[in-house]
C-alpha cells in the first residue's frame, strides 16, 4: 500500500500528526497550544534564539551532504559493520514482514518521528515547562553536532544497499523515496542512527518532564521507530546502539545546560512591541466650571 506519493503528502500527514499530538499531549485545543508557542516566540529573545539555532542545525545537516559530495575521502566502513553483524537485519525482515506492519512502521519512521520533535516544543511551551523546551533544543543540537563528523569521516551505507538479502521495504509505502526524500538523508549517513538518538532523546526528556501521557507516547514511539530502522532495511544494529548512547548523552547534557539557560532567560527582558508615541495634553481647570 502506497502511503506517500510525494513530499507534499508527507508534509500534510506531518501537519495533521502535529495537531493530533498537541491535542493529546496537552489535553487542550491545539490552536491554543500554537498560539502559546507563537506568543512566546514574539515575546522572548531566548525562545527565538533557540528556535533559530534548531533551524540552523537542520540546515547544517543539509550542508554536510553538500560537503560530503565534494570530499575525496573514500573510506567505507560498511564491510566492517557487516562482518560483525552478519544477517541480523535480514533475519528481522524474514520474521516480521507484513503489509499492515509496513504501513504502520513507514508512518512512524517518516511522519511521527518529525512530528514528535515539533509537538514536544509546543507541549512544553504551553505547559510552562520552559526548562524542558530548552533541554530539547540543546539535545537536538548535540545529536546533530556529534553525528555529522561521523557521517563525514566514518561513512557506513544503509543495509539494503550493501546486503542483497535485505529488501528496502520503505519503497512499498513511499515509491519515490530515493528521488524525493533521499536529499534529506545521505545513503552513507548511517552511524550513528539519528532516528534512534533523537527518538531516545525525546522519550527521556518526556519522562523527565512529568507529563505522563506524553512520556508513555514518546517511549512507545521510540521503540517502534527503532524497530522500523531494522524492518525497513535501513540501519545496522551498530547504528542503533550508537544512536541510543548518543540519545542518552544528549538528553543528559541538554538538561544540565537548560538549568542554566532557564535562570538566564528570566533575567533577559522580554520583547515588547513598540507603541506609537501619544501626544501629551494639558488640561486646564477653570474656576466656576
Amino acid at each position: 500500500m502506497v502511503l506517500f506519493h510525494s513530499m507534499g503528502s508527507v508534509t500534510l500527514y506531518t501537519i495533521l500528526a502535529v495537531i493530533a499530538l498537541l491535542a493529546f499531549g496537552t489535553a487542550s485545543n491545539p490552536l491554543r497550544v500554537a498560539y502559546s508557542f507563537g506568543r512566546q516566540l514574539f515575546t522572548s529573545r531566548m525562545y527565538l534564539l533557540h528556535v533559530g539555532l534548531i533551524v540552523f542545525i537542520l540546515l547544517l545537516n543539509k550542508i554536510e551532504m553538500m560537503i560530503e559530495s565534494r570530499m575525496t575521502y573514500n573510506y567505507d566502513f560498511t564491510g566492517v559493520i557487516q562482518s560483525m553483524e552478519k544477517g541480523f537485519v535480514a533475519g528481522v525482515q524474514s520474521l516480521f514482514e507484513h503489509p499492515a506492519l509496513t504501513v504502520i512502521l513507514g508512518f512512524m519512521y517518516i511522519v511521527v518521528f518529525q512530528a514528535l520533535l515539533v509537538s514536544s516544543l509546543g507541549i512544553y511551551t504551553f505547559e510552562g515547562r520552559h526548562r524542558m523546551f530548552y533541554a530539547t533544543c540543546y539535545a537536538i543540537m548535540i545529536n546533530y553536532l556529534v553525528a555529522i563528523p561521523f557521517y563525514l569521516f566514518f561513512p557506513v551505507n544503509e543495509v539494503w544497499s550493501y546486503d542483497s538479502s535485505v529488501r528496502f521495504i520503505m519503497l512499498d509505502v513511499f515509491p519515490s523515496f530515493e528521488s524525493q526524500y533521499r536529499e534529506l538523508s545521505g545513503l552513507d549517513n548511517c552511524f550513528p542512527s539519528l532516528h534512534t538518538s533523537i527518538s531516545v532523546t525525546l522519550a527521556v526528556l518526556a519522562i523527565r518532564s512529568g507529563n505522563k501521557r506524553w512520556a508513555w507516547f514518546t517511549s512507545i514511539s521510540a521503540l517502534l521507530i527503532i524497530f522500523a530502522i531494522f524492518y525497513m532495511g535501513i540501519h545496522w544494529l551498530s547504528d542503533m546502539l550508537a544512536g541510543a548512547v548518543l540519545g542518552l548523552l544528549a538528553s543528559t547534557v541538554g538538561l544540565k545546560l537548560s538549568a542554566y539557560t532557564s535562570k538566564t532567560a528570566s533575567a533577559v527582558p522580554a520583547l515588547k512591541p513598540k507603541l506609537a508615541k501619544q501626544p501629551a495634553y494639558e488640561t486646564k481647570r477653570s474656576r466656576g466650571v
